[in-house]
């Protein structure tokens, strides 16, 4: 009672008793003088002594509306300089913020910013016109979730710290307050609303705290809102109720000009005595679908199971408890639930023991009546009869027969088939010896059997074998040995030259500086090409009496039979492209149709969806949307998903859902397969508060692309790509992060359906916007989306791949190496002498140049080229085969270092986070 006594006494007297004595006896006088440093305002000395030690934390919301022009928007700044003056700010005693507003929120400087008055009028000066619309309620909203949160230098509630909002604005809000503004005052915040020029006044104090004529005001332009100047003396500087008085509140206590009024936790409402506080029965008002209990828990409730039942995973129903699986029953075989408890059970053939857990197996073969003739063998619920090796059991299933095993398998014998006690085998006739297939006869070999002294041939007849000789031979009067016959001489041979007998016959042969032709008997000259000047620009080759002119390979012949051309390399080698060859001067590259792209081997092809790809998607799960159209976006995400071949390997997917705060549904390393993944977003919660898509944004760019979440890294080169979806306003910047994310590679898809803002869809998605960004009037044309959205990023993947215009003898990291039928397609432009190429990389392709020549110079000397005994390493041919092996060599070296690169990268990670 005293200290409510001495508070009465204060708020009635303070003001005079707080004034000097100077002013007490001076009627006010107005002089305003404007120094470098410091303005003063009427009644500074007053509110300075006033306000002094004042604890509050004090958040300015200017209205930066292209309605309000650069004069007034001067005056603004001039009347929040004058409020900083009668201000003892400091981080102990007066702490400010400012926002300005217009489209979007700007936050010009928080609660923790600045700890000097100097600075704060600083930086209300530099600031600068947004000239953009009028969306209060977000400016409001802003203040209420972020400007006096701790984070941003707001002090506890508990601590009792006046909670002020100055807002000024001179027209009608593009969104609603009313909703919003009752929310911050319900929280303790004190609102003053000034409204400048034409403002509904019921707008502003839908804004205002209550008393009205205390915190609401409107002047009728922004010059006089300096008169309003002496009203916020009083006002920010009014003695606190809370902190001077014995409230009595349970929970908060909320100060009010010249009183106070006491506030409740959330999940709790005020009593009727207006001080104490009483859980909220939600499970009395609210539908909560609790299938047997309903509890109360602070600010909300949970569903509850009777006994002998436990909750299920919707959190409302209730199923039978489990007792099997959650007690250490120790049956051996089999536990059945029961009533509140359990029993065991045993299968068919075993009977339960007397400790009723184990079990014993029944013999049935104990009985002497079972009848089997030779084992009886115990089954489930009975028994059965089994017989010896060799024998089958008889129709009566108990008596047995000795097996037939040639009538029963049928082995195939060629001759004949022969049955033993486990099995069988098959014998051959007189004469013949069994195969090692152990089937098949083949006749016995006398000549490889006995030395049969033949000089030449040995034929085997039935019982014995005789001699004979090869063609060109006669056997001898001993039967054994054969003399050579002269085909020179036994006929006319018709040789022009000269006849030469061979083994089995002749060989006609020329003189000196003649070849034989093709007749194999007349002879012609033999180097023409060497005679004449033949002209040809590659190859002369003889024919006949004559020559023709033939090209290198590559090269086709021209009109004129002597010059050479290139031909169509497509056309003449085989290539091995999968889809389409395209020439390319000597050497040739593959490409793939649309829709395909060009797979690691630089012939195949494979679709664009198999190419690897990072891919995030940030989900709108704010309260607009609602949870039936939240569950047509996770369809809608599923259709994405199923369209990519999931794998490490491939595609990787993770998810991102946001309202006023952040939650990762899942990384880019957590599923390896698109089951599993959809079926995460199945289970996926409707989060239903705000909308903080630049916070999504920053989370997005800070975290979902790192190697800890489970991106490839960037010398990998796997393209990155966002898929964000929103369907209203955000309630923060989204350009900073957009910005960022495209900058840093991350091609940002804009999926915006309803209410969303086209401005802010073109902010986030990359360029063209026409190819990343999205927009539905209703969530019923989402399908639409769906597939434009797949050929965007099938397109993404085309354009992203690198090999898709590599010649397919060229690649960097996939090198084809020519068969021996296919020619050399590298083309060698302004290169060294052979002698010093070869020489200074001998160290490093020495065995494989050596092998490739070889191999090369054997197959064109067997196939009867004019070519050099000795293989010449100056030949156009061996330095293409060189360079081939040169750039497998380095595709190899290379591929070592990327495989090291990587290893090095996962362990600076793995270190980095422990």
């Amino acid at each position: 009672m005293e200290k409510m006594l001495v508070g009465c006494f204060l708020l009635i007297l303070g003001p005079i008793l707080l004034l000097p004595t100077e002013a007490r006896d001076r009627p006010p006088s107005r002089s305003i003088s404007r120094g470098r440093h410091s303005r003063t305002h009427p009644q500074t000395a007053l509110l300075e002594s006033s306000c002094e030690n004042k604890r509050a934390d004090v958040v300015f919301i200017i209205d930066s509306s292209r309605s309000v022009n650069t004069h007034d928007y001067a005056k603004v700044k001039e009347f929040i300089v004058d409020i900083l003056q009668f201000l003892d700010i400091g981080p102990d005693v007066t702490r400010v913020g400012l926002l300005q507003y217009g489209s979007t929120v700007k936050n010009e400087f928080s609660l923790k910013t600045f700890k000097r008055k100097s600075e704060v009028e600083r930086a209300v000066k530099r600031m600068r016109h947004l000239s953009t619309g009028t969306m209060t309620g977000l400016a409001i909203q802003y203040a209420l979730n972020i400007a006096f949160s701790e984070a941003e230098g707001a002090r506890p509630l508990r601590e009792n710290v006046p909670r002020v909002i100055m807002i000024v604005t001179d027209g009608r809000p593009q969104d609603s307050v009313a909703e919003v503004a009752a929310k911050a005052r319900d929280t303790g915040i004190l609102i003053f609303a000034i409204g400048v020029g034409q403002v509904d006044f019921n707008t502003l104090k839908a804004i205002g705290s209550e008393p009205h004529e205390d915190h609401v005001f409107l002047v009728a332009n922004f010059s006089q809102m300096e008169s309003l100047t002496s009203v916020f003396q009083n006002k920010l500087c009014t003695v606190h109720m809370c902190s001077i008085l014995e409230h009595n509140c349970a929970h908060f206590c909320i100060n009010t000009p010249g009183s106070y009024v006491c506030r409740c936790k959330q999940g709790y409402i005020l009593s009727s005595d207006q001080k104490t506080c009483r859980i909220q029965d939600l499970c009395a008002v609210e539908d909560h679908g609790c299938e047997q209990l309903c509890v109360n828990v602070l600010g909300s409730f949970v569903c509850q199971c009777y006994s002998g039942y436990t909750l299920a995973e919707d959190g409302r129903r209730c199923v039978a408890v489990d007792y099997c699986a959650s007690e250490n029953h120790g049956c051996e075989h089999e536990c059945v639930n029961a009533d509140s408890s359990y029993f065991c059970r045993c299968p068919k053939g075993f009977a339960l023991n007397p400790d009723k857990k184990t079990c014993t197996k029944i013999d049935h073969c104990a009985s002497r009546n079972h009848g089997c003739q030779h084992e009886c063998v115990n089954t489930d619920d009975s028994y059965s009869c089994r017989c010896l090796k060799g024998f089958m059991l008889n129709p009566d299933k108990r008596s047995c027969r000795r097996i037939n095993y040639c009538a029963l398998n049928k082995p195939g014998c060629e001759h004949e088939c022969v049955n033993t006690e486990e099995g069988h085998y098959c014998r051959c006739r007189r004469g013949y010896t069994l195969d090692p297939n152990g089937r098949t006869c083949s006749r016995v070999d006398h000549c490889a059997e006995q030395d049969h002294g033949c000089e030449q041939l040995c034929l085997n007849t039935g019982e014995s074998f005789v001699c004979q000789c090869s063609e060109g031979f006669l056997i001898n009067e001993d039967l054994k040995t054969c003399s050579k016959l002269d085909s020179c001489a036994l006929g006319d041979h018709g040789c022009e030259h000269s006849c030469v007998s061979s083994e089995d016959s002749f060989v006609c042969q020329c003189f000196e500086g003649y070849i034989l032709r093709e007749d194999g008997k007349t002879c012609r000259r033999e180097d023409v090409c060497q005679a004449v000047d033949h002209g040809c620009e590659h190859i002369c080759v003889n024919s006949d009496d004559s020559y023709i002119c033939k090209c290198l390979e590559g090269f086709r012949l021209a009109e004129d039979g002597k010059r050479c051309r290139r031909k169509d390399v497509c056309k003449s080698t085989h290539h091995g492209c999968e889809h389409i060859c395209v020439n390319r001067g000597s050497s040739y590259i593959c490409k793939c149709s649309e829709g395909f792209i060009l797979a690691e081997d630089g012939r195949r092809c494979k679709r664009c969806t198999e190419g690897p790809i990072d891919l995030v998607f940030v989900i709108d799960g704010s309260k607009s949307l609602g949870e039936e159209n939240f569950e047509i976006v996770k369809q809608f995400v599923t259709g994405i998903i199923d369209s990519l071949a999931i794998s490490p390997k491939a595609a990787r997917v993770g998810l991102l859902q946001y309202s006023t705060q952040v939650r990762t549904e899942f990384t880019l390393r957590n599923f390896g397969s698109a089951k599993d993944m959809n079926k995460a977003v199945a289970h996926m919660k409707y989060m239903g508060k705000g909308s903080m898509t630049g916070l999504a944004l920053k989370h997005m760019f800070e975290r979902s692309f790192t190697q800890v979440e489970g991106a490839r890294p960037l010398s990998a080169r796997v393209p990155r790509v966002a898929i964000v979806f929103t369907d209203g306003r955000a309630q923060d910047d989204v350009s900073e992060w957009a910005s960022k994310a495209k900058a840093n590679g991350i091609t940002m898809y804009a999926v915006g359906v309803g209410k969303a803002i086209e401005e802010e869809l073109q902010e986030i998605a990359s360029e063209p916007t026409d190819k990343h960004l999205f927009y539905a009037e209703d969530f019923s044309t989402m399908g639409e989306i769906n597939e434009k959205l797949k050929k965007g990023i099938c397109e993404a993947l085309e354009d992203s791949d690198g090999s898709q215009d590599s010649p397919a003898g060229e690649l960097p990291k996939r090198v084809h190496q020519p068969t021996e039928s296919e020619p050399v397609t590298i083309n060698i432009q302004d290169l060294l002498s052979c002698s010093n190429f070869a020489v200074q990389h001998k160290y490093l392709f020495e065995d494989n140049l050596s092998r490739s020549t070889q191999k090369l110079f054997h197959s064109t000397k067997s196939s009867g080229s004019p070519l050099e005994e000795k293989p010449d390493q100056c030949k156009c041919e061996n330095l293409m085969m060189f360079q081939n092996l040169a750039n497998e060599e380095v595709r190899k070296l290379t591929q070592r270092l990327e495989e090291m690169t990587q290893r090095m990268e996962a362990l600076e990670n793995r270190l980095r986070y422990r």
